[in-house]
């Protein structure tokens, strides 16, 4: 079980972070649509499927970006920054199942998992905002975050976190971006998308973006109402 702030998730978004932040070491190749992406994907294009219980209709036209050869300098980045042995192996068993990205300069949008398996516990839909205060603790590490909002709404039969935030990345203050993340929690791993959006229209694309969880039917990553106060 989690409490407060999670220090394996946001070890989880150490690693997110590096990815996302334009001055990580990014080179940004684009992938047949029928190649398979980093981590436990069973599917790659506009309708990528994991074998961890989720789908997700990335927006059309955006390039699937090979995340392989950029993930050893990040992930050793994500794992000497990790204060514990908890932290380090969450950095090590997050899996990037999906990475995405159009126009310049870039929206992007990566999605990520943590396996039960290789993490050793597994996680319970009440630790959900435990994941969901170390997300923000994570990607603080690559960004300057400000004016934060929170919501939490179902998919399905699935509760989802979000987070969205406008920032740079350090060192970058000419570069600002709309930061948006959703983490949910499935049988077999956690999973949570982030997009960095440049504007509103990429933010409107991935909002609007079909997810299905576990069999659920589709719903649109982000509905209209997620920020709404709890009734």
């Amino acid at each position: 079980m989690l409490s407060g702030s999670n220090p394996t998730i946001a070890a989880v978004f150490l690693l997110a972070g590096g990815l996302l932040a334009p001055h990580a070491p990014l080179s940004f190749v684009p992938q047949a649509a029928s190649s398979p992406a980093t981590g436990a994907a069973a599917d790659a294009g506009p309708g990528f499927t994991s074998d961890l219980g989720f789908s997700f209709d990335y927006p059309k036209d955006w390039e699937v970006v090979d995340s392989k050869p950029m993930m050893p300098a990040v992930q050793m980045e994500a794992q000497q920054k990790a204060d514990s042995d908890l932290e380090k192996r969450g950095a090590a068993c997050t899996q990037v199942a999906l990475l995405v990205r159009h126009g310049d300069p870039a929206s992007v949008i990566v999605t990520v998992a943590l396996p039960y398996d290789c993490y050793g516990t597994k996680f319970a839909q009440s630790d959900l905002s435990g994941v969901g205060s170390g997300a923000a603790k994570g990607l603080e590490s690559s960004f300057d975050l400000k004016d934060p909002i929170y919501g939490a709404y179902k998919s399905g039969s699935h509760s989802l976190w979000i987070e969205r935030a406008h920032g740079n990345a350090k060192g970058h203050p000419e570069m600002t971006y709309t930061i948006e993340t959703v983490c949910g929690l499935l049988d077999k791993s956690m999973v949570c998308w982030i997009g960095m959006m440049k504007d509103d229209a990429n933010l409107k694309l991935f909002e609007d973006s079909l997810v299905t969880l576990e069999g659920d039917k589709p719903t649109a990553l982000v509905p209209a109402n997620a920020f709404a106060p709890a009734k």
